[in-house]
């Protein structure tokens, strides 16, 4: 990317609005991909802006005839020169992401969070759940820990597993659950699924976006989502490894009237292959979003408990 463009605009540019044109109209032209969180050029050039203002995405609107400082100016041209020049997820770029209407420290360690699932925790799981009766929760491949840390905050009076196979993906967890001032209800646990985890502890809600990209899906993945950990993609031939797993030992975490919330993306064809009878609720989004089922404990059991 020529340093003299970016001069230019440092010197011409001025308010939020006229940024956002020129970052728009540079990542166009670069061909980048929209996948972590923005689906445009536009929404990708207001996610590298809002942070160097210390805004919110809720401030857009009210913001596009603002003024930037020199120094914001030079900050959001070396944001976009590196979104243009790295190919790399945004978020990994200002080291935050928002998910469920909280701000979470990210890096590459992580999946930037975008899931559909954020949608489920702001509506408490309802009508499936009684908030109120919620004690206990799962995250398992927590990640970034924002799937955790959103239900904890969403349901105050319950304790959260925040459970990961990746040590790396843990350190970051604990920043964002020290961040939210959750030490006292959310736990990072280095586990694969529940192996490490106290074999007599039941959960009222079991919650997961694991790896579940099948071996076709990787090989065609854009240069952005190369950038992120391959352990939280990557899910063997049919995108099933990590799934199968864990439906039976989540069939015996569940309290009794617990549930199981999953999201399997575009392999929900191949889970409803491999399980003809099992009765899974697919979840609609008014957001957008696919491929997230739901199963109660006792459907659970009847098709996945191994006595």
């Amino acid at each position: 990317m020529k340093q003299d463009l970016l001069d230019e605009a440092i010197a011409t540019l001025i308010t939020v609005q006229d940024w956002l044109r020129f970052g728009a109209t540079l990542f166009e032209e670069a061909d980048l991909f929209f996948g972590h969180g923005a689906d445009n050029a536009w929404s990708e050039a207001a996610q590298l802006i809002l942070p160097v203002l210390h805004l919110s995405p809720d401030y857009l609107p009210d913001v596009l005839s603002c003024r930037l400082l020199p120094t914001e100016k030079k900050q959001v041209a070396d944001f976009f020169a590196q979104r243009v020049t790295k190919k790399i997820p945004a978020a990994y770029i200002t080291e935050q992401a928002w998910f469920a209407g909280l701000r979470f420290y990210v890096n590459s360690h992580v999946l930037v969070p975008r899931s559909p699932i954020a949608e489920l925790i702001e509506q408490h799981f309802s009508p499936w759940l009684d908030s109120q009766e919620v004690l206990s929760i799962a995250d398992i491949g927590t990640g970034s820990g924002c799937i955790a840390c959103a239900c904890a905050h969403y349901f105050p009076d319950a304790t959260v597993d925040a459970i990961d196979i990746s040590a790396d993906a843990l350190s970051v967890a604990q920043k964002n659950i020290a961040q939210h001032g959750l030490e006292d209800r959310v736990q990072a646990i280095q586990s694969d699924l529940f192996a490490k985890v106290d074999s007599a502890k039941k959960y009222d809600l079991i919650v997961s976006n694991p790896p579940y990209v099948d071996q076709r899906g990787m090989d065609a993945l854009p240069v952005e989502f190369l950038a992120e950990p391959r352990l939280g993609l990557a899910a063997g031939q049919d995108g099933l490894d990590i799934v199968i797993p864990l439906l039976h030992q989540a069939a015996e975490r569940l309290t009794e009237n617990g549930i199981l919330i999953v999201e399997v993306g575009f392999s929900q064809p191949a889970l409803e292959a491999k399980f003809p009878d099992v009765p899974f609720l697919w979840l609609d989004f008014q957001r957008g979003g696919q491929g997230v089922f739901l199963l109660t404990a006792e459907q659970l059991k009847s098709h996945f408990f191994l006595p």
